[in-house]
């Protein structure tokens, strides 16, 4: 069972931007499927909530030099 989440991400600002967010989460045990979004400044996230959790995926983004609002 998975689920989906959609986060606010302010800081993305291109394409390579987008690229960079989508590797760090793909990276990361649980996600399954990442689309973000610079023009949205959103993140739609797909996620095996036995392996990783909303807290460590916000972690992430936040490392990869983007802020979750």
């Amino acid at each position: 069972m998975s689920e989906s989440v959609s986060i606010s991400v302010t800081g993305m600002k291109c394409g390579g931007c987008e690229n960079t967010v989508t590797t760090a989460l793909m990276a990361s045990a649980g996600v399954l499927s990442v689309k973000a979004s610079h023009k949205d400044k959103q993140v739609n996230v797909e996620f095996d909530p036995s392996q990783t959790d909303l807290e460590s995926i916000e972690d992430i983004i936040t490392d990869a030099g983007f802020s979750v609002e």
